[in-house]
């Protein structure tokens, strides 16, 4: 006991040494890049065309197969959702077997079979693999399409629909691919529950006959496998599906905009905007420039990491995350750059601006040498570990034969990734991220997002949820039946401290401050009921304007220069009421109801006045007078209040803003006496 103890100490003071030999105050200097050992496949093809990839792992007694059907996109038309059904519907039930006593076997099996209109999978222990690519090889070549399971389907079918036309991210990448790639392009088209009515049981009939064959699809095993006894099996299953001739399609390749604009769908149940700024490209899978823009695309959204993320998640708390992302295709413009995010709806513009701000910053501007390195070591790191899987050799031999690319691609996968600088991250930036030609997808409510987006320099165009060019949505709310200008004024009195306090006064003085280009301000406002007032600006204790109504008659004055008040003048301000100019709003009219500042409005129309009530809280929160110029002209003069604090029991705003032309008057409430410091001598 004693001898282990004693060597048990040794160890540990072993350990000691060792870690205080190491300097932890410097960062460990890397190792060299790790060698890539990808898992051979073996590659052969069967005289129907099929060509078959088998990789051979022996680590778990498991066996996987993929079907990829690699036809070219293709345009269905007035029946769009054909290919989706035909594929739904393989499987459910074959010439030799019924679509019950297929799913029981599988489920017997522990295996898993599953077909779709690109081709089918299935997945099952090593023992029972041979029985299971039988049974997906039976739902390939011999499905029946019964009319029974087509009916099935189509309920189905329109029941997704359905449940998806409210579903705001949905309609987004629907409107979006619409918009990007056109509705005469495969990848524009839709499904809609018109295409799905129009679908008969001889449509996915000719579609499975004409599209789902083996001259153009890839067969791709992995797994716990004897490739000789595999290569039989496959053999056996396959060799009666029977080729044909696929058609191709001709469709116009996708265009950019000539200059960025805003694509809007409005969406009336929208919590948050869906924003995507989108534009084409030409990306594919072994350009030169194909690492640079991976990694340019890293820097920019790439993850958590990323600039977009940090810019309008961390420091801006705009949403919960925003990406970007750029695909890679093998046809004509049809790869796209797109940076995304979901906001709230009140910061929709200022997130379009952040986004196109990063864009534009990676375009124009190098990216330090730290991002650059980050963003390689995260691809390198996520590369080693997917070699690591079995799946991952079949499918980068895959890709090699749908890219045509060299046999060692992935092979020098690392050393190209490496081999990338600042300039080229630049240049495929400026290249593929088309920040001045994007299109700027935004779904939302228009009610509070527009008018906010309507101050950007982007021109607007509008989309319904199918595409289609539509007017721009209105930007009222309807008034619930009962509502009226009485009930508006009414809630106003209440939530200011209820109408018996309200009519309890009888006169207030009112001394607010403001600066005007730095020169101070005082606003003394007296009043009396039920109509007299007296209105002074006095600027360094010189009074440079003046108001006065004594109930009868009345006069302004500004510079010296006096002017007795209108007939009209006279009327207007004997209909109203001096002190609580809302008690007479009540024989005005209730307009609509619009969101202001993210908060709903009640506004009111009044003689030359619209009145904003807050929806929730009842209170006034803004006042748009509207006066002619001697030229006709109109002139909106827009007033705004907000800190409500109470005074004798009733409410009054303390801060008072009013924009006139291009100046803006901020007044701050300093004093407030009710029923005390007016007398009959003020409105003289």
């Amino acid at each position: 006991m004693k001898t282990k103890i004693l060597s048990i100490i040794a160890v540990i003071t072993m350990s000691f040494a060792t870690n205080a030999q190491i300097d932890r105050s410097k960062m460990p200097t890397p190792g060299p890049d790790p060698v890539v050992k990808l898992g051979s496949a073996e590659k052969f093809s069967l005289n129907n065309g099929l060509t078959v990839i088998m990789v051979e792992n022996h680590k778990l007694p498991r066996v996987s197969a993929t079907l990829r059907i690699d036809n070219k996109p293709y345009l269905e038309g007035n029946i769009s959702g054909v290919s989706g059904m035909m594929g739904s519907l393989l499987g459910r039930g074959t010439t030799n077997i019924t679509k019950d006593d297929f799913n029981e076997k599988v489920d017997f099996l522990g295996a898993s079979v599953s077909y779709y209109s690109t081709g089918a999978s299935a997945r099952s222990l090593k023992k029972y693999f041979p029985e299971v690519l039988g049974l997906m090889a039976d739902g390939v070549k011999n499905s029946t399409f019964s009319q029974e399971e087509f009916d099935k389907e189509k309920e189905v079918t329109l029941e997704n629909l359905k449940s998806t036309e409210k579903n705001v991210p949905a309609i987004a990448g629907r409107v979006q691919n619409i918009l990007v790639y056109g509705k005469n392009h495969p990848y524009g088209e839709f499904t809609s529950k018109e295409t799905v009515n129009a679908i008969t049981l001889e449509d996915v009939k000719n579609n499975y006959n004409t599209y789902y064959k083996p001259n153009n699809a890839y067969l791709i095993i992995v797994g716990d496998i004897n490739p000789k006894e595999t290569k039989k099996l496959v053999k056996d299953l396959f060799e009666g599906w029977q080729k044909g001739e696929i058609p191709t399609s001709t469709y116009p390749a996708p265009k950019n905009l000539p200059t960025s604009a805003i694509s809007f769908v409005n969406m009336p149940n929208a919590k948050q905007s869906e924003i995507s700024v989108i534009n084409t490209t030409d990306l594919t899978l072994g350009d030169k420039d194909y690492y640079a823009a991976l990694l340019a695309n890293k820097i920019l959204g790439g993850g958590g990491s990323a600039r977009l993320f940090n810019n309008l998640r961390e420091d801006k708390a705009y949403t919960y995350g925003s990406y970007s992302g750029i695909s890679q295709s093998r046809e004509n413009n049809t790869a796209t750059f797109r940076a995304t995010a979901s906001v709230r709806n009140m910061v929709t513009d200022s997130a379009i601006v952040e986004i196109k701000k990063e864009i534009n910053k990676i375009r124009y501007q190098k990216v330090t040498e730290k991002e650059l390195q980050d963003a390689k070591e995260e691809y390198i790191g996520g590369f080693v570990m997917d070699v690591q899987k079995p799946a991952t050799a079949a499918s980068y031999a895959l890709n090699i034969a749908l890219y045509d690319l060299p046999e060692d691609f992935y092979a020098n996968y690392i050393k190209n990734i490496n081999s990338v600088t600042v300039d080229d991250v630049q240049n495929a930036a400026i290249k593929y991220f088309r920040g001045d030609k994007a299109r700027i997808m935004v779904t939302g409510r228009g009610i509070d997002v527009l008018k906010n987006l309507e101050k950007t320099d982007y021109v607007i165009s509008y989309f319904d949820k199918e595409g289609n060019p539509t007017e721009k949505p209105e930007m009222t709310m309807p008034i619930p039946e009962g509502m009226t200008a009485e009930t508006v004024v009414n809630k106003y009195l209440d939530a200011i401290g209820g109408k018996d306090k309200v009519m309890a006064v009888k006169t207030t003085m009112i001394v607010s401050n403001a600066t005007i280009q730095g020169t101070p301000l005082v606003m003394t406002m007296k009043a009396a009921a039920p109509n007299k007032s007296s209105q002074e600006i006095a600027v360094m204790g010189n009074v440079m304007q003046k108001t006065v109504f004594n109930g009868a008659t009345g006069y302004s004055s500004a510079r010296g220069q006096k002017k007795d008040m209108t007939a009209e003048q006279i009327t207007k301000a004997k209909s109203g009421n001096a002190l609580f100019s809302d008690l007479a709003y009540s024989a005005g009219k209730l307009l609509r109801i619009e969101p202001l500042d993210g908060k709903n409005a009640y506004v009111l129309g009044f003689n030359d006045k619209e009145v904003f009530y807050d929806a929730t809280t009842g209170l006034k929160v803004k006042e748009i007078t509207t006066t002619k110029t001697p030229d006709g002209k109109e002139v909106k003069t827009p007033t705004v209040y907000s800190d409500y604090k109470e005074v004798n029991g009733v409410k009054f705003p303390h801060a008072i803003g009013i924009k006139s032309g291009p100046m803006n008057l901020d007044f701050v409430v300093k004093e407030i006496k009710i029923n005390e410091g007016v007398s009959d001598a003020d409105f003289n």
